[in-house]
């Protein structure tokens, strides 16, 4: 499958900051890139990225309302979102979860909403290390994953994101073969839950990734992308890790 490299802007970005938008289009323009580009900046910028991205790769948003409107001020809609020119919407990330309390129902009515309104949904899981301490790593992941993503989950509409909590702009990145472990874990449950589709459906890394670490995340199985923080605020910096994407 072709592997996804998304970035997460967060709360980070103004109209300067559409020249890194304007870098990486050139970039995937010049061609040779191996993987589908998305970026997702704050909903102030997401209409000047589409412009900007000129259609070269992808732009996306980082969360969404489950309704399609309705009386929920400063919320946004996936409707919106698409409307806006967006592609995909983040959907669950751990910031989400923890600052806004974010149940995994909640996500699961975000992801369908971002479905209905033609956008992919990446669903965002991962553990906090007192879990991972804990031992209970798997069992946190896989009940994010019963709960968060549901059955209608398909390739071509979903992807999830595995984000180790303790290492999101830590610096700290899991082992090679602890990040394997857990991919092959998700895929094995994405495979019992998705009905035939588990088995396409990409799962990104996320968690301090960078141009130093991508080419081997990348290169392990069932690592099929990166979702990116901090080092895709910068142009070369998230052109570092598209350029790491292996050949197939």
């Amino acid at each position: 499958m072709r592997p996804l490299i998304a970035g997460n802007w967060k709360m980070n970005g103004t109209g300067h900051s559409l020249a890194e938008i304007a870098a990486v289009a050139e970039h995937v323009a010049a061609g040779n890139v191996r993987a589908d580009v998305l970026i997702c900046p704050p909903f102030t910028l997401l209409s000047r990225a589409v412009a900007t991205a000129e259609g070269r790769f992808a732009i996306g948003a980082q969360d969404c309302h489950a309704q399609v409107s309705g009386a929920f001020t400063g919320d946004v809609s996936a409707t919106m979102i698409r409307d806006a020119g967006a592609m995909a919407v983040i959907v669950g990330h751990s910031e989400r979860r923890h600052y806004h309390h974010e149940t995994n129902a909640m996500v699961a009515a975000k992801a369908e909403a971002a479905w209905r309104a033609g956008l992919m949904a990446i669903i965002c899981i991962g553990e906090t290390g007192d879990e991972r301490d804990q031992g209970r790593a798997d069992e946190v992941v896989l009940a994010q994953i019963e709960g968060s993503v549901p059955a209608a989950a398909r390739a071509g509409n979903t992807a999830i994101a595995y984000e180790p909590i303790w290492a999101i702009g830590t610096g700290l990145t899991p082992s090679g073969d602890d990040i394997a472990t857990m991919h092959g874990i998700i895929r094995e449950s994405l495979q019992r839950r998705c009905h035939g589709e588990g088995e396409r459906i990409r799962i990104l890394y996320g968690g301090s990734a960078n141009p130093g670490n991508a080419r081997g995340i990348l290169a392990l199985a069932n690592v099929n992308g990166a979702l990116v923080g901090g080092a895709s605020l910068k142009a070369e910096d998230f052109m570092g890790i598209i350029r790491a994407v292996p050949r197939v």
